[in-house]
């Protein structure tokens, strides 16, 4: 019977010496972790977690989150990763909702994760260095992992919550299982892979593609708690990092950190972005400074969560998150679900071992995601090449309609990113009184530079369509992000003063779109 926590047991038996996990000074070999994982499984069931119960897991990147992972997977329970940014009546939903039995939550912590896990009737256990180190050695270990069925849920990972409260996505050893054979294979790794852990394990991409992925292939995954561009650069460097995974703004921040150029990343040999879409000009400038291939792939919570990827072994489409991975199909739809032609711009469509089993408890939500045939409705806009490679434009809630003409906000973010002082770009649609919405963009600069909003406003306008450049532009300290490094658009609020925009606008009003 598959149970994921298989993946640290056998890569205990394969290579108990190997260093699996490091933080710094700390270093964890495969038997040691596979041994407090074990004792992780007994202080659990000592507290009452049967299989298939809930245990939320609530730490940053320190040894102890692969700990807690695959204790509670050989326990036979279901993990809830979980933030630790979250607050108390946050906490309390993600334990309410999932009906968690146990919490362990870091100790720095402490207040939100007690006080959400009283309201929740969860019981929280602080984990704290040396404190837990002492709890796990009080435990008696369980024999044997337990026994799972490929379709139980091993994961209940919540999304994001753009809209309402959050959904827990049932993800079943099976998808995860396979997620990771397929990752390790497309990524390259094996037994020498050094991986960077600086995307948050809590999340999809940094569970499956860093954690799981590595330790299958009996890899070292090297920590970091917090993301921070010259940490990263100073670990590629000290640990001869072959593989870094990331999302742009990750990229971004290394790409423009002042030891980017002393920095000895030689060894480095795959970079994996995801998450959202990077940026072409980033892509270029990064594997031309550190001497890498960067492949961009695709994929959600509710997709375990690599659904695309371009391949080493192939040719790469900038801008493209590439071809569907084997034994997944993908195609673009219309509103009513079908395929659209050739070239055109529909909503992604997912179906395949890596889709998830539903949206814990929500009946109608997973009817409305997932229809009878099995496809899964990603809201991501995009296209397909004559070759099969994918396209994302944006997300179908970016969307920006600007006098009845569609403005995907990629696209005019490609443009400002080719401005040599912008850092980090992002395009949303402000209300309009006449065309419904109008184009703005919120700019991070780079430090040193003295743009101003009309000139990068010129920029654009002269290499975009007159209805796409944006009128108002604005500069900021820094722009929302979530968890992962995501820019979080939905939290982009324009000042209270716009920047004055042109004074005249040629673009009509689409009435009537012919065709």
């Amino acid at each position: 019977m598959p149970n994921l926590a298989d993946l640290l047991s056998r890569a205990a038996v394969e290579r108990p010496h190997g260093v699996a996990i490091k933080l710094d000074e700390v270093e964890l070999s495969y038997a040691t972790l596979d041994q407090a994982a074990t004792c992780a499984a007994g202080l659990l069931s000592a507290h009452g977690v049967q299989p298939g119960d809930r245990v939320g897991i609530m730490l940053p990147n320190v040894p102890y989150f692969p700990i807690s992972y695959y204790g509670a997977l050989r326990a036979g329970a279901v993990v809830v990763p979980m933030n630790g940014l979250l607050k108390e009546r946050e906490v309390a939903f993600h334990l309410g909702d999932s009906e968690a039995k146990v919490l362990l939550a870091w100790h720095e912590i402490a207040d939100a994760a007690r006080a959400g896990a009283k309201q929740a009737d969860t019981e929280c256990i602080l984990v704290a260095p040396g404190e837990f180190d002492a709890l796990l050695g009080r435990c008696l270990p369980p024999l044997e992992i337990a026994e799972r069925r490929a379709d139980d849920t091993a994961v209940l990972l919540y999304t994001s919550g753009t809209t309402g409260t959050p959904k827990g996505a049932e993800l079943t050893h099976d998808n995860l299982l396979r997620n990771v054979d397929i990752t390790v294979e497309l990524f390259g790794l094996d037994e020498h892979s050094v991986t960077l852990g600086a995307l948050p394990l809590f999340h999809a991409f940094g569970q499956t593609c860093a954690l799981n992925a590595t330790v299958a292939a009996g890899g070292l995954l090297t920590l970091i708690p917090r993301f921070d561009g010259g940490k990263a650069l100073e670990i590629l460097e000290r640990d001869r990092v072959t593989i870094f995974e990331g999302v742009p703004t990750m990229y971004a921040a290394m790409l423009n950190h002042p030891r980017a150029g002393e920095s000895d990343t030689s060894a480095l040999e795959v970079c994996v972005s995801g998450g959202a879409a990077l940026p072409v000009e980033i892509m270029h400038a990064f594997e031309a400074r550190f001497g890498c291939q960067i492949l961009e792939a695709y994929g959600l919570s509710e997709t375990s969560p690599v659904a695309s990827s371009n391949r080493r072994d192939r040719e790469r489409k900038p801008g493209s998150i590439g071809l569907p991975i084997d034994g997944v199909e993908m195609r673009v739809i219309d509103d009513d679900g079908i395929e659209v032609p050739q070239g055109d711009i529909g909503e992604v469509a997912i179906r395949g071992h890596n889709v998830m089993k539903g949206y814990w408890k929500r009946e109608q939500a997973t009817a409305v995601a997932i229809d009878r045939d099995g496809w899964f409705k990603t809201g991501d806009m995009a296209s397909v090449d004559e070759d099969g490679y994918f396209f994302i434009v944006d997300r179908k809630k970016d969307l920006v309609i600007r006098g009845g003409y569609n403005v995907y906000p990629r696209e005019v973010e490609e443009v400002l990113y080719e401005h040599p002082d912008v850092h980090q770009a992002a395009v949303i649609g402000i209300p309009h009184d006449v065309l419904g919405e109008e184009v703005a963009a919120a700019v991070v600069l780079k430090a040193g530079s003295h743009c101003t909003p009309a000139e990068l406003r010129a920029f654009v306008k002269l290499r975009i369509a007159a209805y796409k450049y944006p009128r108002h532009v604005w500069f900021v300290d820094e722009l929302p992000q979530g968890p992962s490094g995501k820019i979080l658009k939905r939290e982009i609020k324009p000042p209270d003063v716009l920047p004055e925009a042109e004074p005249s606008d040629p673009t009509p009003v689409l009435e009537v779109v012919e065709g």
